[in-house]
């Protein structure tokens, strides 16, 4: 089919300009040309524009020949895009101008009718929610695998007794394994609002055009399906004027990120002389400039720090969006920026501190030699005291001064004789010695939630079908056709 060269982009690669008789400042150019980076859109911007043709023939806007050639030619643009045969200039403003400007010059006039029925508005925001939908289903498949590497090094464990903490101070006596499995389950919780986010961008926006929809429409719930969508979104100034899913995103990455900071941070406290209850695998820590001794955990370190910036993209949107008027506004171009650096930081730290977490190997003989430090198996003294019938505000008291004893000759409780806790209270018998072994404290807990070894299994097991129903969420078989 022929046809003349003439098209809607302008020689600029500006999608608009006819009223305007003076062209744009170069610094207004300047802030308006979308980053680089934007163009990698356009998988997705080609996605939506194939789709959009099939309205447009329901609609009697372009015939058969017309949608079948404007496809082919779109995709043989997408192919020459993410080979590099083809490349936006910087005359293109956004990813939008640069492929309707490729498209009218392969197939001439006729390439300028796909503009008809929308806007940069309504593209826009399909662009940016395919493109989420695919990123959130391979960040969460990332997030699941480091969920299991701590739910199998959990197990690894096996019955290693670390002091828990709480304010920084030894607490009480829990499975190592136990406080791995507490952060499989936090990043557990991450995969759930990963997959609230996945829903949130399961609606197209579609048909919505600049802002109250098109007048040539067809059939957008056909078109929607399409492209994987669940529905169209009900109206059509929220469909351009909302950015809450991109919002839903970014709250997923900064849980994630806070989340890993945090089990960075006791990954270095682990791994370091004062605690040394892991080492890091060479190949998965760096060395000193200076000194030649060291072995640093830069992986956690580095995941700590790029947490802020999780947080950081959070905060940023929030505050693009808490005073516009409700509508389509350029302020909205800034999602790109903060979906795109959420992505790329999850990408990093992920595989990263799951590589950290599968290789380091542990140290139990320094965990038993800390795990009574700090009076840790006081509580046991006190519970058992309690269960003799005495309230439990004078077993406190009496375990308190048993402690103060302790303190003063420089031992633990577990080495208090019975003659010695005989006198500091006549009631304690010789039968709490058996009570007063890091043992006895662990196993002891063993409600459904406990530390105790005999409720690991049904942990890690329940965990693993939470994990399972939440995955499901991710990239359903229909999208997948």
């Amino acid at each position: 089919m022929n046809h003349n060269n003439a098209g809607g982009v302008h020689d600029d690669g500006k999608l608009w300009g006819g009223r305007f008789t003076d062209g744009p400042d170069p610094a207004l150019e300047r802030i308006s040309r979308s980053p680089r980076r934007y163009f990698d859109l356009a998988p997705e911007d080609i996605q939506g524009s194939i789709a959009h043709l099939g309205e447009l023939e329901r609609c009697g806007v372009v015939t058969a020949e017309e949608r079948a050639e404007l496809a082919a030619a779109l995709r043989r643009i997408g192919e020459d895009h993410v080979s590099g045969a083809i490349a936006p200039t910087d005359a293109d403003e956004d990813v939008h101008g640069y492929l309707e400007r490729a498209l009218i010059e392969r197939v001439g006039s006729v390439g300028g009718k796909i503009r008809a029925g929308r806007s940069r508005n309504d593209q826009t925001s399909n662009d940016l929610r395919l493109w989420l939908r695919r990123r959130i289903d391979e960040i969460a498949a990332r997030l699941g695998q480091l969920v299991e590497t701590l739910i199998e090094r959990s197990e690894d464990a096996g019955d290693a007794i670390v002091p828990g903490f709480t304010h920084l101070q030894p607490a009480q006596p829990v499975l190592f394994g136990h406080q791995l499995l507490a952060h499989a389950q936090t990043l557990a919780r991450d995969l759930r609002r990963l997959a609230a986010a996945r829903e949130a961008v399961s609606l197209s926006p579609l048909g919505a055009a600049a802002l109250a929809g098109s007048s040539f429409h067809g059939d957008q719930v056909a078109m929607a399906r399409e492209l994987g969508y669940r529905d169209v979104i009900a109206n059509s100034i929220d469909a351009v004027g909302s950015r809450d899913h991109v919002i839903d995103f970014l709250y997923a990455g900064a849980s994630i990120g806070t989340n890993l900071s945090r089990l960075s941070d006791e990954l270095i406290l682990w791994g370091s002389q004062q605690f040394g209850w892991i080492r890091l695998h060479d190949a998965w820590s760096t060395g000193s400039s200076i000194m030649p001794q060291k072995k640093n955990p830069d992986i956690p370190e580095l995941t700590r720090g790029k947490a802020s910036r999780l947080q950081a993209n959070l905060t940023g949107m929030l505050g693009v969006m808490k005073s516009v008027p409700f509508s389509y506004n350029r302020d909205f171009s800034e999602d790109k920026h903060y979906a795109f650096d959420t992505s790329d930081l999850l990408d990093e730290v992920l595989p990263a501190i799951t590589g950290f977490v599968r290789t380091m190997s542990f140290v139990p003989e320094r965990m038993a030699e800390q795990a009574a430090q700090g009076f840790t198996l006081a509580t046991e003294l006190a519970d058992w005291v309690a269960e003799q019938g005495i309230p439990f505000s004078e077993a406190h008291d009496i375990t308190g001064r048993a402690v103060v004893v302790c303190e003063q000759r420089g031992i633990g409780i577990e080495d208090l004789s019975a003659s010695d806790l005989a006198s500091i209270d006549s009631r304690i018998t010789a039968d709490v010695l058996e009570r007063l072994t890091l043992e006895s404290a662990v196993s002891r807990r063993s409600g459904g939630n406990g530390t105790a070894p005999s409720r690991q299994g049904a942990q890690r097991e329940r965990l693993r079908r939470e994990i399972a129903e939440y995955q499901a969420a991710f990239a359903p078989k229909e999208e997948q056709a």
